[in-house]
């Protein structure tokens, strides 16, 4: 049975609960948190509205982080509070790290906008596999932008197609070289100073909202689960030569399994420079 564990019982861990239930991405989700009457609390109300829904997902909570143990993927959310806090700092890298031991193999989605930290240093200094520690939030990020670009362009937000890269929110890179509204190239729709516009509007969408957030993890989740089509804009640890450590950046990838492959991308040489800035240590 394919399964799901979410660390953290927190807005955006209820929300990417209730996200991958309503997307049915997979045949099991658990909720962990310490809180653990939290935890079930909010696993029975999501399993109850599942039922509602016609979803049969199997939910439940707990503080046993066990659970992690066979899951196919594991997401890193938020503690429950008041109010909620994203995992952070070495508590979160030490969780990572139990996580790892307890699962080796599970792919870990980082899904809070202030996780950069913990996926770096899960690899730089706990020696976790880039391929299988990532943050979700950039997604969240592009499809704020996918939205204003609709707008803009008077077109519906699935005809608009583009990736964000770099290192959000200052160091974000909007590929317009690549852009595509309703099959035209997005320079064929939008004028320079309209896409100037829009690039600038790039730091005032981040952070992401909680369920935003929710969303862009549920889909990474569930490309992982179906090996499904897509590439999503993740926060990666690029592989450098030996011996050279890299700063995550956001780029896109494919996402087959457990596995992530990270996609640079092709960029006018101004924009080829501000990455390999972006992710020089």
């Amino acid at each position: 049975m394919s399964t799901l564990v979410v660390l953290g019982a927190g807005d955006l861990g209820g929300a990417v609960t209730r996200a991958a239930v309503a997307a049915a991405v997979t045949r099991r989700v658990v909720l962990v948190d310490d809180a653990a009457e939290v935890a079930r609390g909010k696993a029975l109300d999501i399993l109850q509205s599942a039922a509602i829904d016609g979803v049969a997902v199997d939910v439940t909570g707990t503080s046993d982080l066990g659970a992690v143990v066979g899951a196919d993927v594991v997401v890193l959310a938020d503690r429950h509070g008041a109010p909620p806090v994203e995992q952070q700092g070495d508590a979160a890298v030490l969780l990572l790290t139990r996580v790892r031991q307890l699962n080796p193999r599970a792919l870990i989605v980082c899904a809070g906008a202030l996780q950069f930290e913990v996926v770096e240093r899960a690899v730089h200094e706990r020696g976790a596999d880039a391929t299988r520690v990532i943050g979700s939030a950039p997604e969240a990020l592009r499809a704020g932008l996918v939205a204003l670009t609709a707008l803009a362009a008077q077109a519906a937000p699935p005809e608009v197609s583009l990736m964000v890269v770099g290192r959000p929110p200052r160091e974000a890179i909007v590929m317009w070289n690549e852009a595509a509204i309703a099959g035209r190239r997005a320079a064929a729709v939008l004028t320079p100073p309209e896409m100037t516009r829009l690039e600038s509007r790039v730091p005032h969408l981040w952070p992401p909202s909680p369920l935003t957030l929710a969303g862009a993890a549920v889909r990474v989740v569930a490309l992982a689960m179906t090996n499904g089509a897509g590439t999503p804009a993740v926060f990666v640890v690029p592989l450098g030569a030996e011996g050279v450590r890299r700063r995550g950046v956001v780029l896109p990838a494919t996402v087959r399994g457990n596995i992530v492959t990270p996609i640079w991308p092709e960029l006018s040489p101004r924009d080829r420079t501000r990455l390999e800035s972006a992710s020089a240590d």
